[in-house]
């Protein structure tokens, strides 16, 4: 099967109908969050991509596409805003939906991201795995 190219999809992609897994990526560095997140969305039928860095997120948002982002803001090398600032200036990554989960609920932040487009927001130490998996499945589905 060809592979379909991301800026010729509309998102949220019809998964069933490709027939693959639902794509995260979560960009985190906090390795309890990871492996918690990991786990839950693994078992619920995810595919989970993880990177550590915002740079590294970055780089593997282009290079895998995935259906959707979980974006820490505070990262090292790049910060999670910085990341929503670079997927803004490419169309096709600024059609990837994005959910932040950061400990930081600061009012400027929560402002600066949702301008940067980005589609919900969870506080790490008000997380739920349930909750998130909700917003996860109003964004792209199962």
């Amino acid at each position: 099967m060809a592979r379909v190219q991301p800026s010729t999809l509309p998102y949220p992609l019809k998964l069933r109908e490709l027939n693959k897994m639902p794509k995260i990526l979560l960009v985190e560095d906090e390795e309890i969050i990871i492996e918690l997140l990991q786990r839950k969305l693994n078992q619920e039928g995810y595919e989970v991509l993880v990177a550590r860095s915002g740079e590294e997120g970055l780089k593997l948002m282009k290079e895998n596409w995935p259906n959707l982002v979980l974006l820490d803001i505070i990262l090292p090398k790049m910060s999670g805003l910085d990341v929503l600032e670079e997927i803004n200036k490419n169309l096709s990554l600024k059609r990837i939906p994005v959910i932040i989960i950061s400990n930081s609920g600061q009012p400027i932040e929560l402002n600066k991201a949702l301008k940067l487009g980005v589609k919900d927001w969870l506080i790490k130490t008000e997380l739920e795995p349930e909750v998130l998996l909700e917003k996860i499945i109003k964004q792209v589905g199962r």
